[in-house]
């Protein structure tokens, strides 16, 4: 073993260290997705296939060779959902940090998580149905097609007309691209997880379903108690505070660096 380490060389470490972190990423994809299962099959198939192996069991050693040939197909047919998430994943611009929107200056980004904070906190107080994704590495124009061209500026009066339930645009979502709302009315994939609460209703469900397919943030206003959500990761964070939507959206749009604490809100929930 001494042996072993002191011949290693840096590019030895490289490699060793990319292989980790991929099979510690495909690990953690596995358990989430029902991948899990099926590597568990896949594990009591091999432990067969040893034992058939050792104890020279000839007919099941060979039918469990033929399985294996069948099975690569019927893996990539059953788990297909599964494997096109993972390589939306891959695609994703996953080691891009929080400050993706450096053309907006800071007083600029503070009017926009002003207007945006109070549109969150109208929307719950008056218990009116809302679905606001922000985009940020990840481009949504396929989501965008599917909605209303807005391409206004982002006020909490708009985004208050848009989700209003006499609104021809109400149902969908808003997607909001920096500083302009893109598009609203727009339709969002779901989730295909079943065990995230037989309470939550479609605009929960799509909001997760997003965030599992791109790195954007969405926000969940529910209609029947005013709760406000965050999907982003595959996470869908309930029940939360104006305050924490605020401090997301002030990590969203201004630099760690200009986020110092003491700065004040223009406007909004905060003082008042």
């Amino acid at each position: 073993m001494l042996s072993i380490l002191m011949s290693m060389q840096i590019a030895d470490v490289i490699d060793i260290a990319i292989v980790a972190y991929l099979i510690y990423k495909v690990l953690g994809f596995i358990r989430e997705t029902r991948a899990l299962q099926l590597v568990k099959g896949i594990a009591i198939l091999m432990g067969l296939f040893l034992l058939s192996s050792i104890f020279d069991l000839s007919l099941l050693n060979w039918l469990l060779k033929s399985l294996v040939t069948v099975g690569m197909f019927a893996i990539v047919v059953i788990f297909q959902p599964e494997l096109r998430r993972g390589l939306e994943k891959v695609g994703q611009k996953t080691f891009v940090s929080g400050g993706q929107f450096k053309s907006i200056d800071k007083d600029e980004a503070l009017v926009i998580v002003s207007e945006l904070t109070d549109a969150i906190g109208e929307l719950s107080a008056s218990r009116t149905g809302g679905l606001i994704a922000i985009e940020r590495g990840t481009m949504l124009n396929d989501i965008i097609e599917t909605g209303n061209i807005v391409d206004a500026n982002i006020t909490a009066r708009l985004i208050g007309n848009l989700f209003y339930e006499g609104s021809p645009l109400h149902d969908g979502a808003v997607i909001i691209r920096e500083d302009r709302i893109k598009a609203a009315s727009c339709v969002l994939p779901l989730t295909e997880k079943h065990n995230i609460g037989r309470n939550l209703g479609t605009r929960h469900r799509a909001a997760l379903g997003l965030s599992e397919v791109s790195d954007a943030l969405v926000i969940v206003v529910s209609e029947e108690t005013g709760a406000i959500s965050i999907a982003q990761n595959g996470m869908l964070k309930r029940f939360l505070d104006i305050k924490t939507i605020e401090k997301t959206l002030m990590e969203l749009y201004i630099p760690h660096e200009k986020n110092k604490p003491g700065m004040k809100r223009i406007k909004g929930f905060i003082g008042k």
